[in-house]
């Protein structure tokens, strides 16, 4: 394996650490979605994870691995809302103060689970500089430690803490799809994954109108996200040096799919299925029941991680 910057034993400490403290989430199936992918599909359920995402995995780990003198100082990070909201709950537990910087325009109820964890909101303008800018200006005022959304070992490791429970939950996978943003959870899993069952396949799924991963990938160097527009708004910020060697190494392929595919999978996965997810896991859906994925050989069993329930319902998009 590549010397990256978290390996399997880093991820199955994490899942020690998390034992007790972040849930052991179930595994899905829906026999009509399986009908549509033209495979047997087995969904992830991050979305029943405290604080209604992934990130809780991540962000505790990071949390609890503080040093006392260090966590007394408090946390800082920026994010569009699943971090925010999982990072706020995770320092509660330790009682340390939580500083956010979350974009203006994140989702109203992100930033409300934020405030009811006990975090303090601090808003900036809804661009990559502008959460960096404002995060650096809290963390100097407070003397807190950043905790970054997932370019940092400790949240990679957490996050990859769901591929381990997936592959002991769903046992002869032949490939796992996880939805990529910043790269947190996608290189978590891919690192799990590869490590842990190296013949199992991995892929990214990416929104079109936020397709920085595609565009590295298919280029061979990192290209930043510039101005992403998606329903997905999990998945606006780019990858990090931490994330993108495993992306650029590991992952087999990133699918893209556009908000109206999104939007679909969403749906059908509330309706048939009953998974109340976010529009950053539909990505995920999507992907697997688009014709590229499905053109896709030797694949019977696919792991899909659903990344988040995060969901504003006063704004749905049917």
């Amino acid at each position: 394996m590549p010397p990256f910057a978290v390996n399997l034993a880093d991820i199955h400490e994490a899942a020690q650490r998390l034992a007790g403290r972040a849930h052991r989430t179930p595994v899905m199936t829906c026999t009509t979605l399986d009908r549509m992918a033209g495979r047997s599909l087995f969904f992830k359920c991050e979305h029943f994870q405290k604080a209604g995402a992934f990130k809780f995995r991540g962000a505790c780990n990071a949390v609890m691995r503080l040093a006392p003198e260090v966590a007394a100082r408090g946390v800082v990070t920026h994010s569009s809302g699943n971090h925010a909201q999982a990072l706020a709950l995770a320092t509660r537990s330790r009682g340390i103060p939580a500083h956010i910087v979350m974009p203006r325009t994140a989702s109203p109820v992100k930033r409300r689970a934020v405030q009811e964890y006990g975090g303090r909101v601090v808003e900036c303008e809804p661009t990559l500089a502008a959460r960096e800018t404002t995060a650096a200006a809290v963390q100097a005022e407070t003397g807190a430690i950043l905790i970054p959304p997932f370019n940092h070992p400790d949240v990679i490791a957490g996050q990859g803490t769901a591929a381990l429970e997936l592959l002991e939950q769903a046992p002869g996978l032949d490939a796992v799809v996880a939805p990529v943003g910043g790269g947190g959870l996608m290189a978590g899993v891919t690192i799990a994954v590869k490590s842990a069952a190296p013949g199992v396949r991995v892929f990214a799924a990416e929104p079109a109108g936020a397709d920085d991963a595609a565009r590295s990938k298919a280029a061979g160097m990192l290209i930043p996200q510039t101005a992403p527009r998606t329903i997905a708004d999990g998945l606006l910020t780019s990858l990090g040096e931490l994330t993108w060697p495993v992306l650029r190494d590991q992952v087999e392929s990133v699918f893209t799919v556009t908000d109206d595919e999104i939007i679909a999978a969403m749906r059908l996965a509330w309706e048939r299925a009953k998974l109340l997810i976010e529009p950053s896991s539909a990505v995920a859906v999507a992907a697997v029941l688009g014709d590229a994925f499905r053109a896709l050989e030797g694949l019977q069993r696919v792991g899909v991680i659903l990344s988040g329930g995060n969901v504003n319902l006063d704004d749905l998009p049917w």
